[in-house]
């Protein structure tokens, strides 16, 4: 795995625990060799994993929209920063440049991220690992939801378990290194065809 793309928020949140976890994930993804891709911000959590992997001799690729670039302050030390046009573009240019994809604690922004690329991986139009840094118990209620997406038949079984999840980086990078999509799906039968 070369490239791990990061969705997280544009702020520290409550406890330094998120900063810390962040850092951690940064430094983490170096030390392994793996380029971090982000939002091409110096604030909160955004920051924080960025510079993390930059202080260990990490390459770290930014993605910004033009009308963020100002608002969330562009870092200007990265291996590369990538300016788009809007959101739709840095996500879909996000998800080219990433082998997979660790959701760190964030807000709406951060889930819109995470469950966009999520379905994509869902209905086959990448077969990317999608994690979930579960830091200080941040996403138990939204782990509970999946649970229930798939006990209420919302969701495949072979779909929830594609929802990695560990409240440590170097759990979720082993996870991700060992990690095998399941198959496509379709909604076809041999009654259907």
């Amino acid at each position: 795995m070369k490239s791990i793309a990061v969705f997280c928020g544009s702020r520290d949140g409550a406890s330094p625990v998120y900063k810390e976890s962040a850092h951690a994930l940064g430094k983490a993804l170096a030390e392994h060799g793996i380029t971090l891709i982000y939002g091409g911000a110096t604030v909160g959590l955004m920051g924080e994993v960025a510079d993390a992997a930059l202080g260990a001799g990490g390459n770290v690729i930014g993605v910004i929209p033009h009308f963020l670039k100002s608002r969330e302050i562009e870092h200007k030390q990265l291996t590369e920063l990538i300016v788009v046009d809007s959101m739709h573009e840095r996500k879909l240019k996000m998800s080219e440049l990433a082998e997979g994809f660790i959701a760190l604690p964030g807000g709406p922004g951060t889930m819109e991220e995470y469950f966009e690329i999520f379905t994509w991986a869902q209905l086959g139009l990448h077969q990317k690992p999608c994690g979930i840094l579960n830091v200080q118990h941040y996403y138990d209620p939204l782990i509970t939801l999946f649970d229930q997406m798939a006990q209420e038949q919302f969701m495949l079984e072979k779909h929830r378990s594609m929802v990695l999840t560990d409240t440590t980086p170097e759990g979720m990078i082993q996870q991700f290194l060992s990690y095998s999509p399941p198959p496509v799906k379709t909604y076809l039968t041999d009654e259907r065809t």
